[in-house]
């Protein structure tokens, strides 16, 4: 029986029935449906690699289905392209925001539809484009000039630019593909917010997160996928974010951290960081992660936590100071040099920084340790040693892929590409290793297995230093804590349990506090 034949939602904006989509010949979205009516939020949700975001830029046009139908306004619709999306009223704000840093914020907010001047030559009618714009950041609460450029602005105002870009026309749907994930909590909540304006306006949203709190907070319904299969579609009242898991997973989770042994005694230094100095990023850093310790940095966007990651493995300059491994400086700190001394950086960007995108899969898992298999140009590199030692790391990881050897890391969903950064590293089994947000997009059965690796290298001798958003992630993981409050280290905590408040309080000084 075909969707049309089949009895219509005649409330709901957007229906969708049957879905499937396939890539090289294997099936990664089967068979999914849902209904949404205007006003209404619909969760989507499930493990790294689960097809959410296939499903979404199927609606959004980005991409083909294999089959399925869709309806709009009880109209079938079957875009060729985000073009045609745009038309039907779907707006889509991506994990990565598709903005330009070189035009204005007004210029931004019109890319859809640029307002122009009647005559025989048609232009940019420059005036109506900038009341245009004021018009929609007042919708979205944002009060900045529109002259601004848009590279002067945070990444909590880009993304409200971003939205007020998709309202710039009549849009029905907005799609959220993991909207927090570069945000600060106040930045988070003021997302909330807007999205809970934008319900009562009539606007429907697709939400798309591994942050399950934040889905109960903001969904009517949840669709819940699991390798690509629908296996519950359902509303939000009385629903828990354990059931919600287990869902996901197809299985309870235990425990979301590892166990951990109090330590005993001080553990001989194996990172050392003295007097580490950048005018205006961070000030006379002075600490030390020992052997077999996990230290976690607790600070705010902005305190010069990622600053510090990037000039402790000599990305940026500092103008003084020294970074000691097991004893010997690291003279030069360069990426180079850092890792001939055994360090390791899994830095915030992963798609600018940590991957060779267009590569295949195992050109990225590899990529790092051909340096210490190859001793010298004129060696020939161990193929078949890197490959076998990449798989093992590949299944270690649970990395969802269907062909490592051609495969683009590309193609991965944002999560499984954060697990090739880690292996990555993980296959050179480094003395010290920083993490710099090291779950981010990540759903929370792959968050559990990254934790236990993280364990598994520090047990084996390995100095780690963690840096992350969620505070609840370095108490789950941490021996120590350092806060970081305006490129300063303003306090020091010792596990395995901390003073929450305490820790949240330090990380969050003012700028007299700090000094």
């Amino acid at each position: 029986m075909s969707f049309l034949s089949e009895q219509i939602d005649t409330s709901a904006v957007l229906q969708v029935h049957n879905l499937r989509k396939s890539f090289f010949g294997v099936e990664v979205l089967r068979g999914v449906s849902f209904s949404l009516r205007p006003g209404r939020s619909l969760g989507l949700i499930g493990e790294n690699g689960s097809a959410k975001t296939t499903a979404a830029n199927i609606v959004n046009g980005l991409l083909k289905p294999s089959e399925g139908t869709m309806l709009i306004d009880r109209q079938t619709y079957a875009p060729n392209g985000p073009g045609d999306a745009m038309a039907a009223g779907i707006g889509f704000i991506h994990q990565e925001l598709n903005l330009f840093e070189n035009l204005t914020v007004a210029e931004n907010v019109s890319l859809r539809a640029f307002p122009k001047t009647v005559g025989w030559l048609p232009q940019i009618n420059k005036r109506r484009m900038k009341e245009r714009a004021r018009e929609l950041l007042a919708e979205v609460g944002l009060e900045i000039d529109v002259d601004t450029p848009l590279s002067r602005l945070a990444q909590g105002e880009r993304q409200l630019v971003e939205i007020a870009k998709a309202l710039s026309v009549d849009t029905k749907i907005i799609i959220f593909d993991e909207p927090t994930t570069s945000l600060t909590a106040r930045e988070a909540t003021r997302l909330f917010d807007l999205i809970e304006r934008l319900k009562k306006r009539g606007i429907a949203t697709i939400y798309i997160s591994h942050i399950l709190t934040d889905v109960l907070r903001l969904c009517d319904e949840v669709v819940i996928l699991r390798d690509g299969a629908m296996v519950e579609n359902v509303s939000t009242d009385g629903l828990t974010v354990s059931h919600m898991i287990e869902s996901m997973l197809g299985r309870p989770l235990a425990d979301l951290f590892p166990e951990r042994s109090p330590r005993t005694g001080v553990a001989a230094p194996l990172l050392e960081v003295r007097g580490l100095s950048q005018p205006g990023i961070v000030a006379n850093l002075n600490f030390a992660v020992g052997v077999g310790e996990i230290v976690g940095i607790a600070g705010l966007m902005g305190s010069g936590r990622s600053e510090m990651a990037r000039i402790l493995f000599g990305l940026d300059p500092a103008v003084g100071g020294e970074v000691a491994v097991d004893g010997s400086v690291v003279g030069e700190r360069s990426p180079r040099a850092c890792m001939a001394a055994s360090m390791a950086l899994l830095t915030e960007d992963r798609r600018g920084d940590g991957l060779m995108m267009p590569a295949t899969i195992l050109a990225n898992l590899t990529l790092a340790k051909a340096a210490d298999v190859v001793p010298s140009s004129f060696s020939v590199v161990p193929e078949k040693r890197l490959e076998e030692d990449a798989r093992e790391i590949a299944t270690a990881l649970r990395i969802k892929a269907h062909d490592l050897d051609r495969q683009p890391v590309r193609s991965l969903s944002g999560g499984n590409q954060q697990k090739v950064v880690l292996g990555k590293w993980l296959l050179r089994a480094p003395k010290v290793l920083i993490l710099d947000e090291p779950t981010r997009g990540i759903d929370v059965g792959a968050k559990a297995e990254i934790y236990a690796q993280i364990q598994t290298l520090a047990r084996n001798g390995a100095a780690v230093l963690v840096i992350a958003s969620e505070f609840e992630e370095l108490f789950g993981i941490c021996d120590r804590i350092l806060a970081m409050a305006h490129g300063e280290i303003v306090a020091e905590f010792s596990g395995p349990v901390f003073d929450r408040e305490a820790v949240i309080a330090a990380a969050m000084q003012t700028q007299a506090e700090a000094s």
